[in-house]
């Protein structure tokens, strides 16, 4: 039972020091274990570097935190399951930053059995929320594509937390205010009341400010499914304040899913979203879903105030004209087209591919959502952009 409570502990470890892990693994150590000589803690280190370790840039780090992790002798029957001991003072540049940064005092007990890496408790979500400035510096700028299953959790709750700040336009409505272009004379005749029928000031009319209408467009293909969820789950909350919000999703076919997007927890959200999209993790056809769009739901195209937001890579398999003739369509009817890009992760990206290359001829701006930090740039940069 010490195996397996120490064997998870060192799972643990390594997940907090960015090493991809889940329960699989660690069930290929333990039972790699029947394998070797567990006298020769050589033989055991290499066992579990073979089932534990896919990338080599991780090779250094699994090292480091076998050594320190494992450090008493085992006794005889027992090995490696001994009490751990308390670890040295690390010395600056005798380890690789990601093992110094997992060697927390909380993170050497051993764990109970009962535990798991893929169901934790909240509390061990709590634990695991502490970590280090570097590892939070890293995972800021990770790409969505290279998290393991812990870290996505951890960067999805962050993006969940991220505010929007919608630009705003003059509307119909109009309230007291001290500039205007009409007399508000409701508002000076109560003023006159209460000074015995003397006009001081004449209020002014002023247009009401309201968000603008926002229309996301969401691909739901298989080179974005590992983007979907997490821009979804953001873009859920950054647009809560939006007067209206259109949302479809866009994959072979297209689904409306403005009804999921109206529930206040996004959990619920993307429960219901998952639902109704009947095409998850499958092609592309922009073009199509486009025409769609514009022959079924125009009704919801509100004017040239809304801002649309094209979350897609651009590997569209469909005809480059048909593309081409529904986003004219769709500029028609709609203001500012945003292309969200996940692609402008690679340094010098040229939109190339056929659907890619008419989208960046037609799009307003292009921007990068890749990464948690690109998310917050456009949060805190999309009125800017929009009047650029």
């Amino acid at each position: 039972m010490l195996v397996a409570d120490n064997l998870l502990g060192f799972g643990r470890a390594l997940r907090r020091a960015g090493v991809p892990m889940d329960s699989s693994r660690i069930a290929l150590a333990l039972e790699s274990m029947r394998w070797v000589n567990l006298s020769n803690r050589h033989d055991v280190c290499a066992a579990f570097e073979a089932v534990m370790v896919s990338r080599e840039s991780d090779r250094a780090v699994f090292r480091e935190l076998f050594d320190r992790y494992f450090q008493a002798p085992a006794p005889t029957g027992l090995p490696l399951t001994s009490a751990l001991a308390a670890s040295p003072a690390p010395v600056e540049g005798q380890a690789p930053q990601r093992a110094l940064d997992a060697l927390t005092p909380g993170l050497l007990a051993a764990q109970t059995p009962q535990d798991d890496l893929d169901e934790e408790t909240e509390e061990d979500m709590t634990a695991d929320a502490r970590f280090s400035a570097s590892q939070r510096e890293r995972l800021q700028q990770a790409d969505f594509r290279t998290l393991d299953a812990w870290e996505y959790r951890q960067v999805e709750r962050w993006a969940r937390n991220i505010r929007g700040v919608l630009p705003q336009h003059p509307g119909r409505r109009t309230r007291a205010g001290s500039r205007g272009s009409q007399p508000h004379w409701p508002r000076a005749l109560r003023e006159a009341a209460r000074l015995e029928g003397e006009v001081l000031r004449v209020p002014r009319r002023t247009r009401r400010k309201q968000p603008l209408p926002v229309l996301v467009l969401v691909d739901v293909s298989g080179s974005m499914e590992r983007y979907t969820r997490l821009l979804m789950a953001f873009l859920h909350a950054a647009t809560r304040d939006a007067r209206r919000r259109d949302v479809f999703a866009i994959g072979t076919t297209l689904t409306d899913l403005t009804a999921a997007f109206r529930r206040a927890d996004t959990d619920r959200m993307l429960t219901e979203a998952s639902q109704r999209i009947p095409d998850f993790a499958g092609g592309t056809r922009l073009g199509s879903a486009l025409t769609g769009l514009l022959r079924h739901h125009a009704r919801r195209l509100v004017g040239r105030r809304t801002v649309t937001l094209l979350i897609t890579d651009g590997l569209d398999t469909g005809e480059p004209a048909e593309l081409d003739a529904a986003l004219s369509g769709l500029k028609r009817h709609t203001g500012r087209l945003l292309w969200l890009n996940p692609m402008l992760r690679f340094d010098g990206y040229q939109p190339l591919a056929r659907g890619a290359r008419v989208m960046s001829r037609q799009v307003d701006s292009m921007l990068p959502v890749h990464n948690l930090e690109s998310l917050q740039s456009l949060a805190h940069s999309l009125q800017r952009l929009l009047q650029t």
